[in-house]
């Protein structure tokens, strides 16, 4: 297991002692031989390693400025003795592909680009797939000119030596936190009427990206378009971003005053009002120091809750967000960086409630053979609305979905804290039950003895600010 304080470590498994032969009594100090001092740097791995043969890969979050940040690269170690064994750099160093992305020495002491989300293996072809996160200042790259690879990239790596096989950008010198929010998917499908082994990729900007698995190469067309140029002093944006043909955007890609919340004529005048002193408009609409609307927000479209893919129809399940953001850079004349921003604030009504039309929250079928939605469930639902007359209007959601061999799709993940099963054919929705607190995880399934059981974790609170609970709930047929 790896630790969000920089430590790698293995354990007997029968006895939960530490394997004494692997680093330092069982562990490996994570910031050791890197060549910057890691002290006081935020270090360490927020989801679990990768295992190939006998190598374990890791992955790792790291700070997201503006002070200083831990670089993002990933590393591989002995899973016996703890040796490193490679290190990939996210951000190229000179002489390395993708160096020219960096303006000058932005590349130095850079921090940020890391896959925090983790890797998925194809063990027949001996690859690892990871998904990287924004270059560090999140959002202002007047001090990094450029593209900046390997950030907000799908990268391809040989397991056994780190040597990049292919990679695709797919959001260029990130100035909204457009994470790659999940590791990639490694998915069969059927395309142009035959199989391929692929890679889907979901984004917090709600598109899915789907990549023939050995070559890289997009399986629907990827164009690329103009979008708005930075305002800021120094700041010198990408004049283009790459958006997939297909399947179609899974979150608004705009933020107008047609889109304004509609739940009551109060709700609508007050955000209306609010609007006037707010830049907004489409999709990679820059940040400024006067505030700008974040469309999707900076929790999606989709999120760290990923998806599920099911492998007999093709169908990838994930819940999406729909839930604005505003904020705005301010200068900081006294620090060594010009910016830091105002806060992550969603925009709300004058009751806490988002300040864009429902649905706020979803659940999505996705077809990856044709690159169709299936079909989209409203996912979630403020109760005290719903008594007002007000359809359901689903919530934000941070929980994955499971999809199983008898047709069912489950998911947490809502404010409401109800635990859902739907038909994975038609979105009907079968079963609900309210959790004692938040089910803020993706479930698991398994079978004793020929009896199945669905489990998650009731934990709660978290970014959703919902009441906490330490509780596993289990479930089976009688």
């Amino acid at each position: 297991m790896a630790t969000s304080d920089g430590r790698l470590i293995s354990l007997d498994a029968r006895t939960g002692k530490p394997d004494t032969s692997f680093g330092k009594n069982g562990a490996v100090d994570l910031r050791e031989g890197m060549d910057r001092d890691l002290a006081g740097l935020t270090y360490g791995a927020t989801a679990p390693p990768a295992v190939f043969e006998d190598i374990v890969i890791v992955g790792f979050s790291v700070g997201e400025g503006p002070a200083p940040s831990a670089p993002g690269d990933v590393r591989a170690f002995d899973v016996r003795t703890g040796r490193q064994l490679w290190r990939f750099h996210t951000v190229p160093r000179p002489g390395e592909f993708g160096h020219d992305t960096w303006a000058k020495d932005s590349w130095r002491d850079r921090g940020g680009a890391n896959p925090w989300s983790g890797a998925t293996v194809d063990v027949k072809r001996g690859w690892v797939f990871v998904a990287t996160g924004s270059s560090a200042f999140d959002f202002y790259g007047g001090d990094r000119h450029g593209d900046n690879l390997f950030a907000n990239s799908v990268i391809a790596l040989d397991a056994r030596t780190g040597r990049r096989l292919w990679h695709f950008q797919i959001v260029k010198h990130d100035i909204w936190d457009y994470d790659l929010p999940y590791p990639p998917i490694l998915v069969t499908v059927t395309h142009n009427g035959r199989k391929i082994d692929a890679v889907a990729q979901v984004t917090k900007t709600g598109y899915v990206f789907v990549f023939d698995r050995v070559t890289g190469k997009p399986l629907f067309d990827v164009v690329e378009r103009a979008v708005p140029a930075s305002d800021l002093p120094g700041e010198k944006l990408a004049t283009t971003q790459r958006f997939p043909t297909k399947p179609p955007a899974l979150a608004p890609q705009a933020f107008t005053e047609e889109m304004v919340t509609d739940i009551s004529k109060a709700s609508r005048q007050y955000v209306l009002e609010k609007l006037k002193s707010l830049r907004h408009g489409a999709i990679f609409t820059p940040q400024s120091t006067q505030s700008t609307v974040i469309l999707p927000g900076l929790h999606g479209g989709f999120s760290w809750a990923g998806a599920s893919f099911d492998p007999e129809t093709g169908m990838l399940y994930a819940n999406t967000n729909n839930i604005p953001r505003v904020m705005n850079l301010i200068p900081t004349p006294d620090k060594p960086w010009p910016y830091r921003i105002s806060g992550y604030d969603r925009l709300v009504d004058q009751e806490g409630y988002p300040a864009i039309k429902p649905p706020w929250g979803r659940l999505n079928a996705i077809d990856l053979n044709r690159g169709d939605i299936r079909w989209q469930k409203t996912l979630g639902e403020f109760e005290e609305l719903t008594r007002r007359g007000v359809p359901p209007t689903g919530t934000e959601s941070l929980g994955g979905t499971i999809v199983t061999a008898g047709g069912l799709v489950f998911v947490g993940g809502t404010k409401d804290e109800k635990f859902r099963a739907f038909d994975k054919m038609t979105g009907k929705l079968w079963w609900e039950y309210r959790l004692p607190a938040g089910g803020y995880a993706t479930p698991c399934t398994y079978a004793v003895n020929g009896k199945q059981f669905v489990v998650i974790a009731a934990g709660g609170g978290g970014k959703l600010a919902t009441k906490s609970g330490d509780e596993f709930v289990a479930f089976a047929l009688p």
